[in-house]
């Protein structure tokens, strides 16, 4: 599906409830399925991604019912009581989904073959695989156990517990190593060279799971069961707001409020870098649901000024480098963002996929080995109307929209792969347009 995006010429305003976190949504239907108990989970996101993970948890036991309201209530069958599942499991767009399902199925007695879609055939898994085989799991791929189809072998013995230095800043490895810890003998620890997302740890503590924590350092041992909370709220996905928080900065005479937004520390590398670019941006009405600190978040149009920053920062913004990318476009000066060499590798190059397609609004962006310079073009640039390609990738097509909306519009081919994430995001831009 083609989309095309007008020019908001009077600005945005209203109220956004933002969707349901996909790394929470991801990880409360994976520790949910693996408990003694029922758990009713409010506000999951209902988009292919996590539906995904719902649909591959019921093949391996759970038993999960969707009601009309949204929410999910999510039956576990026990830490070992997953069952062999009868077919090929698939992952779809998920890389979060296929790298933590890996180690929670690694020290299983029985086969699992994952599949995917085009791009997931594209990412590699090597990063998981090594210290999962290093703690014992056979596992099998292609192109020497890297890509899909990846196939799980019931280990000749029990995983045993490494310490491993993770080589980068991975959420999702650091993830996979928890989840196999919970079935290996002795203990896992897991040494983080800087800040991931600590998403697992908090959700795995609201099921009862003991965990030690120092500073960067998180050690897990076996697990004899995982309590089921009554309840769990997932927050809004900071990653969804933050195309609204960049569009209300950049659109003349808005004002937005986003509603129920996550605000873990670290995820909010967003707001940090928005704000030393000048954005106006206030937080208020800050509680926590299942760990999780959650506020309401106000942004007003400003006007922003180009920075620089790098790999320091990248583990609490990676998935928002295209539209902090659009920020810089309507920045005085330029913006240099190094250290994010791990876009290459997502769903899409996202790092060509900005500089191709962003570039034909106005020549400004220029792309480095690990980054992109983009030369800004002030409050008011001359853009010229485009049409673009998403490259199936839903960051890069609601990125695009709002590059759209705040310029002089664009058409956006195949922009329905918004439904990965946000299936509800061009609907949203329309009723908060003035």
């Amino acid at each position: 599906m083609n989309k095309v995006i007008e020019r908001a010429e009077r600005g945005l305003e209203g109220e956004v409830l933002i969707p349901g976190d996909k790394s929470v949504s991801h990880r409360s239907v994976m520790l949910s399925g693996l408990s003694n108990g029922t758990v009713h989970i409010t506000h999951f996101l209902r988009a292919e991604d996590c539906l995904s993970t719902a649909r591959g948890m019921e093949m391996l036991g759970a038993k999960i019912k969707h009601n009309d309201d949204g929410s999910i209530d999510v039956t576990g069958c026990g830490i070992h009581g997953m069952m062999e599942p009868c077919g090929i499991i698939d992952a779809g767009d998920s890389g979060t989904m296929l790298r933590l399902m890996i180690g929670m199925l690694a020290p299983q007695p029985f086969l699992t073959t994952f599949t995917g879609d085009a791009a997931l055939y594209r990412r590699p898994m090597g990063r998981v695989i090594v210290p999962l085989t290093e703690m014992g799991a056979q596992i099998v791929g292609r192109d020497g156990n890297r890509l899909l189809p990846i196939t799980i072998i019931p280990a000749k013995k029990k995983l045993h517990g490494i310490t491993y230095k993770m080589p980068v800043a991975s959420a999702q490895l650091k993830s996979s190593l928890l989840l196999a810890g919970m079935y290996a003998e002795g203990e896992t620890t897991v040494i983080d060279p800087g800040m991931s997302r600590d998403h697992t740890e908090r959700m795995m503590k609201a099921f009862g799971v003991n965990l030690k924590i120092d500073g960067n350092s998180v050690t897990i041992g076996a697990v004899d069961e995982l309590k089921a909370p009554e309840t769990m709220a997932v927050p809004g996905d900071i990653s969804s707001a933050a195309f609204w928080m960049v569009a209300a900065s950049i659109i003349e005479n808005s004002d937005v409020l986003l509603k129920n937004v996550g605000v873990n520390v670290t995820r909010t590398g967003i707001i940090d870098i928005l704000r030393e670019m000048g954005a106006d941006i206030t937080i208020f009405d800050k509680h926590e649901s299942g760990g999780e600190p959650i506020a309401d978040i106000r942004v007003r149009s400003s006007r922003l000024h180009g920075v620089s920053f790098g790999k320091e920062i990248m583990p609490r913004l990676i998935d928002e480098i295209p539209i902090i990318a659009v920020a810089a476009m309507f920045a005085d000066g330029d913006t240099t963002i190094t250290g994010a060499g791990e876009l290459r590798v997502k769903e899409t190059d996202r790092l060509h996929a900005v500089a191709t397609e962003f570039n034909k609004f106005a020549d400004c962006i220029d792309e480095l080995d690990d980054g992109l310079v983009i030369h800004g073009q002030g409050k008011s640039p001359r853009l010229s109307h485009a049409t673009c390609k998403s490259y199936d990738d839903h960051r890069i097509s609601m990125s695009l929209a709002i590059l759209g909306a705040a310029g002089d519009g664009v058409e956006i081919e195949h922009a329905d792969c918004v439904n990965i994430s946000y299936p509800t995001f061009f609907d949203t831009l329309e009723n908060i347009r003035k």
